[in-house]
């Protein structure tokens, strides 16, 4: 297929998606439009069982995208720049020690307990996964998806600070997790020997400091240009350029995109918006970035649930994906866990009530990790860790997504 003709297709189903969900099932929009779009995907694998083979036409849509090249080389930068835009950036740094902790240390325990478990329990399933394959399993589904995050928090009722801590980490958590998947795809596919503390370190500091480095310099160039216009239409050109030519450009110095855009998004929020826009823009830029971010995510959650087409829907990988779900939630309790109550009990920080059970539940896995499991190599390990993937973030976006709003008014509101 042709691209306009697939975009055609995906805005298309997209809008009658949201027609229906806003009429019938009234969820939040990123949730309706991945459950209409999985249930179209499933309708479409059974009419074909009975003779009709409307999959041929569904699956040659899926398969001439490029799911992992849309997201993390498309899409990606303008969500993440969207989401950033909007967070205090004073009360972000207030939080600066528990979503620096979360984003790394948190996200490395998840790896190692998530892929240790795992390794035992598909031994168990004679599923022929290796250590290191469990492990790069670990890396992309410990980092929580900031797309599916933000849209969710937004109608969630969460207190101030646990808001800002679930949306920071999120925000952050994905530029480490991707700079541990890429060391694990290394050893992997058989690159040891370059493996070294120092190489490791050099990943760290192009991918994150390297990144945080791109988009301030990006983000201040920006402000200065913006002091000098007054004209909305101009200006949201301009941060139009740095959501999308920011990510870029890092990701072509071999940076972290998604934390550039990150760090470029809450300067131009914060102090861009501050002191170098009218209030009129502020209006203007805050309607577009709006519209985008939900369009995006309407265009992002609708593919997820078109990816089932292109699934290995074999009985004993399904069931290995809905054994992990349990050991992603543990993994992701242990490693929220440990971090909150030590710096609680040496009064580091005072956290909300059932913070850990909020942040643990909250958690939710979505397009990007998908779009990494879609990364890998092609080899016989490759379609069971997608499989298992997409069943975890299925569960997580619908599941966890429907319940998280009802988890944060009933623990916040205990005595």
């Amino acid at each position: 297929m042709e691209a306009f003709e697939i975009i055609a297709i995906l805005i298309s189903l997209t809008a009658i998606f949201a027609y229906i969900n806003y009429h019938f099932l009234k969820t939040q929009m990123s949730i309706g439009l991945m459950i209409l779009s999985l249930f179209f995907s499933l309708l479409s694998i059974l009419i074909n069982k009975l003779g009709f083979p409307i999959d041929v036409y569904a699956n040659n849509l899926v398969n001439s995208i490029n799911f992992s090249k849309v997201l993390l080389d498309g899409m990606l930068g303008a969500l993440l720049f969207a989401g950033a835009l909007y967070i205090n950036i004073d009360e972000l740094y207030e939080e600066k020690l528990v979503i620096g902790i979360l984003s790394s240390i948190g996200v490395i325990t998840s790896t190692f307990i998530f892929g240790g478990i795992i390794y035992i329990l598909t031994s168990m399933m004679q599923l022929n996964l290796r250590l290191i394959d469990c492990m790069l399993f670990g890396a992309l589904i410990s980092p929580t998806d900031p797309i599916a995050v933000l849209g969710i928090l937004k109608s969630a009722g969460a207190p101030k600070n646990l808001k800002v801590q679930i949306s920071g980490e999120s925000l952050f958590n994905d530029g480490f997790g991707v700079v541990v998947f890429l060391i694990l795809l290394e050893v992997s596919m058989g690159g040891t020997n370059s493996l070294s503390i120092g190489h490791i370190l050099f990943l760290f500091i192009t991918e994150v400091i390297g990144g945080i480095l791109i988009g301030m310099i990006i983000g201040y160039l920006a402000y200065r240009l913006l002091k000098t216009v007054n004209n909305y239409q101009v200006e949201i050109m301009i941060t139009l350029a740095v959501a999308v030519g920011g990510y870029q450009l890092s990701s072509s110095l071999h940076c972290s995109g998604p934390i550039s855009v990150v760090v470029s998004g809450l300067l131009i929020g914060n102090h861009g918006r501050m002191f170098a826009m009218s209030e009129i823009t502020r209006e203007h830029l805050d309607m577009f970035w709006e519209l985008i971010d939900e369009i995006l995510n309407g265009l992002l959650f609708v593919l997820i649930g078109l990816e089932v087409l292109v699934l290995s829907l074999k009985g004993d990988y399904l069931l290995a994906g809905i054994v992990a779900i349990p050991v992603g939630l543990f993994a992701r309790f242990i490693s929220i866990g440990i971090p909150v109550t030590l710096l609680s009990n040496f009064n580091f920080k005072n956290f909300s009530p059932n913070v850990i059970k909020i942040m643990t539940w909250g958690g939710l896995r979505g397009g990007i990790s998908v779009a990494l499991a879609l990364s890998l190599p092609n080899n016989p390990q490759r379609n069971i860790i997608i499989t298992m993937t997409y069943v975890i973030v299925v569960f997580s976006i619908i599941i966890q997504g429907l319940t998280i709003k009802k988890i944060i008014t009933t623990s916040t509101n205990k005595k």
